[in-house]
Formats: C-alpha cells, structure tokens, sequence
C-alpha cells in the first residue's frame, strides 16, 4: 500500500502536539495542588525564589516551569531568566471560579486515566460504569470546571432567557436542582434569588455531603437543602423551576426523568435543561470541542448511562434533536432553544 509522505507527516505533527497534551496534563494538575500557579501569579520570579515560597524543590520547580513554558502556559523572559504568568493565563490557571479557570478539566482526565482498567472491561462486556464507581478526582474536577461557566452564564443569561422564570424567583419560588453534584447550581441560584427556596437533588451521597457543607460555607444554609435522590423520584411538588445541569444525557432513563419533571412542576412552571454545545449530526460535531465531549462521553457519560435501568446512553453529544424527542414525548408541549454558549446549549421546557 502506497503511503502519502504529506499525510503522514501530518498525521505525526498531530501526534506530537497530543502527546504533549497529555503529558502535560499531569504537570497541571500538580501545579494546581501546590498553589504554583497561584504564587506565579503575584510577579515574576526565579526559579529559587518560587521554591522558598511554594515550600518545593528547586530542581524538580526549575524542570516543572521549563514545561509550562514550552506549553506556553507560562512566559520565560530569557534575558533575566524570570517566569511569571500572563494577566491571560493567571484568569486560567490562578483565579479559582474565573470564568476561565481550567484546572478541574485535568483532574476528570485524571480520572480518566485511573478508570481506564474498568473501561476496558466495559467495552468487552458492555456493563456500564457508575458514577461512583470513579475516583474522587472526576467529582471535584467536574465541580471545579462546570462552576466558572455556570457563574459566567447563569444567572446574567441563562435564567433571564426563560420565560417571566427570573421575576418569579425574584419574588420568592420553589426551585429543585436534579443532579446537583457539589451544589454550585443550587448555591449560585440561591445567592442570587434570596426570596425564593432551593433543593438540590443527588443520586451521590458523598456529593450531597460536600453540597450541604458548601452551602454553610457560602451562607445560604437558610433557603437551600440537600437530598439524595434518583432523577425519576425526587420529592415535592408545584416547583416553579426544575433545572439539571449536564446530566440528562448521563442518566439511564431520560424519558422517565423527563416525565418525573413534569409531574413536579406548577401549570405554570419551567424545566430548564443544560446539556453540552452538540450539533445532530456526528459530521456537526467532529471538532475540537466534539472531541473533548465525545472523549468525556466514552469514559464517563455513556458508561453511567448504561449502569442504570433502561441504559439510554444518549451520551454528551446528544445535541437538540434528541434532547427534544425525550423531552416532549414525555409529555412536554413546549420545548426550546433558549440560550447557548460554546460549550452548553441551554433549552425550556413547559409542560
């Protein structure tokens, strides 16, 4: 077989800059752990005046900086040997809850790369992999990169685009989280509607722990609670607004989740789904942001999916049209696109 040098050697060019990625990854993530991203970001410095600092070996930091640099994930001026970080990449790697911050997206691809065992005995059998079945570092991760863009979008955009929602909770309502996770949701929303009520709803109990221990921290204790349970049985009754965030599509059972909300809801009341930025077509979604979501999905998303009753596994490039088809064929006769961002397309749904 005749072999095309060109592609070739462009195909090779790619795998270096991937194979960078990914050793890099981990630098990240120890940088992160031991605050040199946050101390980087008080001035330049040298490589020994950052070890005393950061309490670390001089050697290891001088060989852990030379790899930010050569990432460009920080800036080496050669004539005074100094590093710092950008105003660009402090907002990324420093300012924890920036709209920008990026650390907790390495800590899932670490727990990517501990669940790999257990992935490749669910691709031979097809079982699924729950949740909590993952290492620690996936829910911490996922709590710490999903919250900047829920702060950046939540309240400023997303809940503003439904409805007559926002002056209803302006005015004091009832709101159930589904899949609250950590409870940035739930706390965000709470934070910014002191009128109205908020339960967060959570398969994971570990979660639901460190939801209502951060909700103490952020001092909205007094309107918010925190329960374990399945998306198709979480209590209460007449809620303005039921929301999930980047979860429907992880669920076994979404038409009986949707069909759950609906029986929930007040006549007047609104569903708001957040799901991944997805086009309906596979073709639509082979991009960059495509492959960190299909990536994601194979690993975490789809195998969760197939771990619970009925195993849907719409996975997270499910994009609208079948978000659409689960949601009103349960039920719902209004459903819409009401906002969207690079990374969340963000729909209503009405009963």
């Amino acid at each position: 077989m005749a072999i095309n040098e060109a592609k070739l050697n462009a195909f090779m060019g790619n795998f270096v800059n991937d194979i960078g990625a990914v050793m890099h990854a981990a630098t990240i993530v120890v940088g992160d752990q031991l605050g040199l991203y946050k101390a980087l970001a008080k001035g330049p410095t040298d490589v020994a005046a950052l070890a005393k600092r950061t309490e670390t070996d001089k050697r290891y930091l001088l060989e852990w900086l030379s790899a930010q640099a050569a990432s460009g994930y920080v800036d080496y001026d050669p004539a005074t040997q100094l590093f710092s970080l950008s105003e660009e990449q402090a907002m990324a790697l420093a300012e924890e809850g920036s709209p920008a911050f990026i650390p907790g997206a390495f800590q899932i691809a670490v727990a990517q790369f501990k669940a790999i065992p257990k992935m490749a005995s669910a691709l031979r059998t097809g079982l699924g992999l729950g949740w909590h079945e993952h290492d620690p570092s996936l829910f911490h991760g996922t709590e710490r990169f999903f919250r900047p863009g829920y702060a950046a979008n939540l309240v400023q955009s997303w809940i503003p685009a439904l409805e007559g929602v926002e002056a209803q909770l302006k005015r004091g309502a009832s709101v159930a989280d589904v899949g609250c996770g950590h409870g940035s949701s739930t706390i965000l929303m709470a934070q910014a509607y002191p009128q109205s009520s908020f339960i967060g709803f959570d398969y994971h109990g570990p979660s639901i722990e460190i939801a209502r221990e951060t909700a103490k921290k952020a001092g909205v204790a007094d309107r918010t609670r925190f329960e374990v349970a399945q998306a198709k049985d979480f209590r209460g009754r007449d809620y303005a607004l039921v929301t999930m965030f980047d979860c429907l599509h992880d669920m076994g059972d979404p038409a009986g989740a949707s069909a759950h909300v609906r029986s929930t809801l007040a006549p007047d009341g609104a569903w708001m789904i957040v799901e991944p930025f997805a086009g309906d077509r596979l073709e639509d979604n082979l991009n960059p942001v495509g492959r960190v979501f299909y990536s994601a999905s194979t690993f975490i998303c789809t195998p969760a999916s197939r771990s619970q009753e009925v195993g849907a596994c719409l996975g997270a490039q499910a994009g609208e049209a079948r978000i659409r088809d689960i949601v009103t064929g349960s039920g719902f006769s209004h459903f819409r696109r009401a906002a969207q961002t690079p990374f969340n397309l963000v729909f209503e749904a009405r009963p």
